[in-house]
């Protein structure tokens, strides 16, 4: 009960306050340099869990052998079923609308980053750091652990998932509209007069979108747990004994039914959050090319015969 109390209660020794409950804890250490934490841990599972996961849809999603009839072609698994409904959604009704005749290219960059990204947020939502530091309380006062925590709620992770979203934005906006053409593309098809303001913005506005998702991903996992760890803390009011059983029990109780409703909301925003990342990166690949460029020369020549 001790240990179930200070999990509940935050008030485990090194825990004062919600942010230290979900910040990411060390394991490995060579002097001041963090070799090994939880974070690292969950993003090894993450990824793991993308590849077996998504290898093993795959080889129940596969068309089956001629003699089946039309029941090769029936997904039988109902969670393979499930993520073919989902790769599907997200490549004709999220992507080639986008990108039209480029979709085969990118979509298993988009899947990956989508499905990689999901399962960072949901193993955050498992409490495992709260049940290897059950099991290995010396771990807890340490502020130690190999694996746990959500590792797309540290900055460095999205930050360098935005990297990776930017460095295939940009070289495919190269690829498809030539280094002169992607020049072009900085002046956003204004008179040279206004080139030296127009230059520096689109740069700007180049390093800023994925600025943007690193950011929006962060502080949306961020907040959802510390929200939790609040829930928790304040059930743990009721359970330290410091007031009365009706009050803490009624304190306990709200907390409780607020933090499963909270989790809940978090299942939905793991979703929404990869869906997110994975849209907007869609979009600014779309924005690099020709289509894109023509769409937009056509909207001025409208402007301009409506003028």
């Amino acid at each position: 009960m001790n240990h179930l109390t200070q999990l509940m209660t935050l008030a485990a020794e090194g825990k004062p306050d919600p942010v230290g409950h979900v910040a990411n804890q060390s394991f490995w250490k060579v002097g001041e340099l963090w070799v090994w934490s939880a974070q690292t841990g969950s993003l090894l599972l993450a990824g793991v869990l993308t590849i077996l996961t998504l290898m093993w849809a795959a080889r129940h999603i596969r068309t089956g052998p001629e003699t089946q009839g039309n029941d090769r072609f029936v997904t039988r698994n109902p969670f393979a079923h499930a993520v073919e409904v989902i790769c599907t959604y997200l490549r004709e009704i999220t992507v080639r609308p986008l990108l039209g005749e480029r979709t085969d290219r990118f979509i298993p960059f988009l899947w990956t980053m989508f499905f990689f990204i999901l399962f960072n947020n949901l193993l955050g939502l498992v409490p495992i750091l709260d049940l290897i530091h059950l099991v290995r309380p010396d771990w807890a006062s340490g502020h130690m652990a190999p694996v746990g925590g959500t590792a797309t709620q540290n900055l460095f992770v999205t930050g360098a998932l935005a990297l990776i979203a930017a460095l295939v934005i940009n070289i495919a906006g190269v690829r498809e509209l030539g280094l002169g053409g992607y020049v072009k593309h900085l002046t956003a098809g204004t008179p040279v007069y206004l080139w030296p303001l127009m230059i520096p913005i689109e740069i700007m506005g180049t390093i800023i979108k994925p600025v943007a998702l690193a950011l929006r991903l962060f502080a949306n996992m961020t907040a959802g747990h510390i929200l939790v760890a609040v829930l928790f803390g304040f059930a743990g009011l009721g359970l330290s004994g410091g007031m009365s059983y009706a009050v803490g029990g009624s304190v306990t109780l709200l907390s409780c039914l607020a933090t499963v409703a909270i989790y809940f909301l978090e299942i939905f925003v793991a979703f929404l959050q990869a869906f997110v990342f994975m849209f907007l990166t869609t979009v600014f690949i779309s924005q690099l090319s020709h289509h894109h460029d023509h769409e937009h020369d056509e909207a001025h020549g409208h402007e301009h015969a409506h003028a």
